[in-house]
């Protein structure tokens, strides 16, 4: 019998978390966190790599419009078994993709479309203090990330209940520099912060 993995535990439990956040909590913790990743970002126009977000994760539609409006070429992924991007051309030009995403139509770029990026901007259920990010299992990140150039750092959007001091890792995952979130936006791989747990949350500076 293959042993339970400590992972798939923690993620039902943030899953069934989410599911139950009031629909008006999504909204202000989403305006938020689309608030500071704008002004994480700053106001010179580059390429960041996005994801369209689905029901009951961390919301980017507002932040793809604005960046988009603003001048930023916004790449998005095209799910399948081999990562690839596209750039997002407007509302209108997306589809539904596996799982019921949204994607650009027309043709996605090959994995290489991540090396244009300045920036990555990536989805989860948590991270740690440490740059530890717990996605979905599917791993599709962990293939796509190592092709970005190096250097170029990757942030997470998650709630502020979401930051742990510590989680289960693997070889393969590739770690997060910054983790935002309602409260704040916070460097990871720093000294730890005190008191930041599964329990004990909101002190992100």
């Amino acid at each position: 019998m293959r042993p339970a993995d400590p992972k798939d535990a923690l993620r039902q439990t943030i899953q069934s978390r989410r599911r139950k956040l009031a629909s008006e909590e999504w909204s202000r913790a989403d305006a938020a966190r689309t608030e500071l990743l704008l002004s994480a970002l700053g106001d010179r126009p580059a390429t960041v790599a996005l994801y369209a977000s689905r029901a009951n994760e961390p919301g980017t539609h507002e932040a793809i419009t604005q960046l988009h409006e603003a001048g930023w070429q916004v790449l998005l992924p095209v799910l399948g078994s081999s990562p690839r991007w596209a750039p997002f051309r407007g509302w209108q030009f997306m589809r539904r993709g596996w799982g019921e995403i949204l994607e650009p139509s027309g043709p996605g770029r090959e994995i290489a479309g991540i090396v244009q990026a300045d920036v990555v901007v990536t989805p989860c259920l948590a991270v740690a203090l440490d740059g530890t990010r717990l996605g979905t299992g599917g791993g599709w990140y962990d293939r796509a990330l190592p092709h970005r150039r190096p250097g170029v750092p990757v942030w997470a959007l998650a709630g502020a209940d979401e930051v742990f001091d510590a989680l289960p890792a693997e070889p393969h995952d590739v770690p997060v520099d910054r983790v935002i979130t309602e409260l704040g936006s916070h460097a990871c791989a720093e000294a730890a912060v005190p008191g930041i747990s599964a329990q004990r949350h909101g002190e992100l500076s």
